[in-house]
């Protein structure tokens, strides 16, 4: 049984109500083609557009360093990585986080990851170059990005200590309609990705704290790794966290979104937009969207 057919069983064993449910047909046919115009994608799917879209919108977006489109560009890499000792490499248009290296320290000609694994830079080179090659987009080309390593708020570290968490809120016609917080796990190799062994916790979009938490479309409480609670936890910056979200769906012309937001020591920062957000979040807050989406969001709505 997929994660798919976990999150829509354990949403009905718990309600008992299907209808509330949206699936992947009724997403695609009532919310993402009529609402998302298909020549917008790429201000979405790929991260250094989305970033332009931003930049006078007053959403934060983590600082970029060095892009390379090319493999020529490749020739002075140990020379433009020289000034940073923290970083993150990442693919353009890559998604579920493949491809991202995070870069925690540096020693010598050795630059570190958070699990102590060492990188040199002719790894780097070969990295980047499948970047380009589009290795981790499924086409012919891509860029590689590198920028700011974020720090996470001290809270969301408490939540999430293996890697950075994420909070996902979903849109319709830029209001907030759900949202979680994707925290890693060993298994997922330090990614908030649900596909990649992260779990999926629901927050109640009034409060800002957790209500429920899913790991492989089974509930938990606790931590797999750490034991600790992952429920009513509050999620800090979370009035700014939806301000953030809010004017992201603003700035784009696409009414039916999510966007993924870093909780950092600084504040929100967001890391993407998403114009297919999956549906695996109607089992972190055991609420089904067709519901919410068809009242229309409001937190009267998600309240009935």
């Amino acid at each position: 049984m997929n994660i798919l057919k976990k999150y829509f069983k354990s949403i009905t064993q718990s309600t008992g109500k299907t209808r509330r449910i949206l699936g992947i047909n009724e997403r695609n046919l009532h919310y993402i083609y009529p609402h998302n115009p298909r020549r917008y994608f790429p201000m979405a799917d790929d991260k250094l557009k989305t970033k332009e879209v931003l930049k006078n919108s007053g959403v934060p977006t983590p600082k970029t360093y060095q892009s390379y489109r090319y493999f020529f560009e490749l020739q002075n890499l140990e020379q433009d990585l020289a000034p940073y000792d923290d970083f993150v490499i990442k693919p353009s248009r890559g998604a579920g986080g493949n491809g991202i290296i995070v870069v925690v320290g540096r020693k010598g000609n050795q630059w570190i990851g958070p699990g102590g694994k060492t990188h040199d830079i002719a790894s780097f080179r070969k990295h980047f170059s499948d970047i380009i090659f589009g290795v981790f987009c499924h086409d012919l080309h891509d860029t590689a990005v590198v920028e700011e390593r974020l720090i996470q708020h001290p809270d969301v570290i408490n939540l999430s200590p293996l890697g950075l968490a994420d909070v996902r809120v979903i849109l319709f016609q830029n209001e907030p309609a759900l949202a979680m917080i994707r925290i890693a796990t060993e298994a997922s190799d330090g990614k908030a990705n649900l596909h990649q062994g992260g779990i999926g916790i629901g927050i109640d979009l009034e409060t800002g704290r957790t209500n429920y938490a899913v790991l492989d479309g089974q509930q938990i409480t606790q931590h797999p790794d750490s034991g600790d609670s992952l429920i009513d936890v509050a999620i800090p910056y979370w009035t700014e966290i939806l301000r953030i979200s809010r004017l992201a769906a603003e700035a784009v012309p696409l009414k039916y979104l999510g966007v993924d937001i870093a909780v950092t020591e600084r504040g929100p920062v967001l890391l993407e937009i998403n114009v297919r957000p999956g549906l695996a979040i109607q089992n972190a807050n055991q609420r089904g969207l067709k519901k919410i989406l068809e009242d229309g969001p409001s937190l009267r709505s998600l309240m009935s």
